[in-house]
């Protein structure tokens, strides 16, 4: 696994079979990502609803703490996974047993370490009960799980189970929360805690599949070691892109307090609408790309990109105009504050699908070093931004920071990625073309609503 491109043709004749096309792979995983946009908002709204912001803050708090933990104890071997996995399907019955004791030793590792830095600096543990915070810890390796075998599964293609294990977290929160609203028992405990059991319901999922599809060979050793020595190096990159999601509410809750990041978390979640796009096409991309020739995979990476920027600009763009009814109408005058944090964060819609979709495409290529640019710039500058931003301005300045760190992050992304491949900028501009057909697609829906 070299830091330079390689350009072996597809063997895995089985997976190429299975597979269908990529456009109905993207309409699949884009729906379960929608329905799980909904739920999860269903799931915001509830807890903001009934427990107003202060609560829905230290919620959000405590998920950041595990999601965040579980990204930097996790070291990247889910990227390992999808490429090993992709290339060499004999090792995935061997990738799943190293995944599960992996899962396990660092993300106990992480909650002993964590545990002692908050008992140092109690400040980094929040606002939050101690009881709350141990829990989020001990939920570490069950994140870190859902996250390598996420990568294992799609790597075959197999987004049925990937997809069920993504709609059933908050599938689960929404039922559970809900109930407990119905009957007056709602708590920050119990909102917490119905988040957890739909992470370990997620986990069972792909467990189960992988059991049933390639199941559980010997511990190996070696192969440890080589996923270990990828995912180290696609770390720092995957790690400053999930700082650049989550650290910032870390930090408004830790400087700011609950009831400010509950305003900014409703802003988030509304703005999350931005990172389904490139998201979704980054999951279904990978495989393909993994197997692809340079020359292919600058094509594919291009085209998808250029579609995702049209896409991204039109769900800004509602969300600007949309933002008072969704924030305060949606939520409650409570939550007015996410207003204007919301129609900030917008802003960033195109740093995000660079950020998303073309350091994949290196890492796909064995180039995770490179693709790493442009989300290391984003994280500096918005860490940067944050230091100063969040003390006066709370929500509003980690909203601008994001902003600034997502575009600065998305030029540079750009220039390493028409450097590495062999991609004209032009070819990342879209086309008179895609315009049309993404007006012809507006008005055909247009007309059967």
């Amino acid at each position: 696994m070299t830091d330079k491109p390689i350009e072996d043709p597809d063997t895995d004749e089985r997976a190429r079979t299975r597979r269908g096309s990529m456009l109905s792979a993207t309409l699949f995983t884009y729906g379960t990502n929608a329905a799980v946009s909904v739920l999860s908002l269903a799931n915001v709204l509830i807890v903001a609803r009934v427990l107003g912001p202060n609560a829905r803050g230290q919620v959000a708090f405590l998920i950041t703490v595990a999601t965040l933990s579980a990204q930097l104890a996790g070291l990247s071997v889910q990227e390992a996974n999808a490429n090993l996995a992709g290339s060499q399907p004999a090792l995935r019955s061997r990738l799943a047993t190293n995944s599960l004791v992996l899962a396990l030793a660092c993300g106990a590792l992480a909650a002993i370490v964590l545990e002692g830095v908050v008992a140092v600096f109690p400040a980094v543990g929040g606002p939050v009960p101690q009881t709350l915070l141990v829990t989020a810890l001990v939920s570490i390796p069950i994140v870190i799980g859902r996250n390598y075998f996420s990568f294992l599964l799609q790597a075959e293609y197999a987004f049925g189970p990937t997809n069920a294990a993504w709609l059933i977290g908050p599938l689960t929160g929404v039922a559970g929360n809900a109930i407990l609203a119905a009957v007056g028992r709602i708590t920050v405990t119990t909102a917490f805690a119905t988040w957890i059991a739909g992470q370990i319901l997620g986990l069972a999922i792909m467990v189960a599949y992988a059991a049933a599809r390639s199941g559980f060979g010997p511990l190996d050793v070696s192969l440890a070691r080589r996923a270990l020595s990828f995912g180290l190096r696609t770390h720092p990159g995957r790690l400053m892109g999930i700082g650049n999601y989550r650290a910032d509410q870390w930090l408004v809750g830790s400087i700011s307090g609950s009831r400010a990041l509950g305003l900014y978390s409703v802003a988030v979640a509304w703005a999350d609408l931005l990172f389904y796009v490139p998201g979704v096409l980054t999951l279904v991309q990978r495989p393909d790309l993994v197997r692809a020739s340079t020359a292919e995979a600058a094509r594919q990476a291009a085209r998808v990109f250029r579609i995702a920027i049209l896409l991204s600009i039109v769900a800004a763009s509602g969300l600007i105009v949309l933002a008072p009814f969704l924030c305060t109408v949606v939520f409650g005058d409570a939550f007015s504050g996410s207003t204007n944090q919301l129609r900030v964060l917008a802003l960033g819609c195109l740093g995000i699908a660079a950020i998303d979709l073309l350091p994949n495409a290196l890492t796909a290529q064995r180039m995770p070093i490179r693709g790493s640019g442009g989300i290391a710039a984003a994280f500096v500058v918005m860490l940067a931004l944050d230091v100063f931003l969040i003390p006066p301005f709370a929500g509003l300045g980690a909203a601008a920071a994001s902003t600034i760190g997502y575009t600065v992050g998305g030029v540079v992304a750009t220039l390493i990625f028409v450097r590495a491949l062999p991609c004209a900028p032009r070819e990342l501009v879209p086309r008179v073309a895609e315009f049309r057909w993404l007006w012809k697609k507006a008005q055909t829906l247009r007309s059967r609503a």
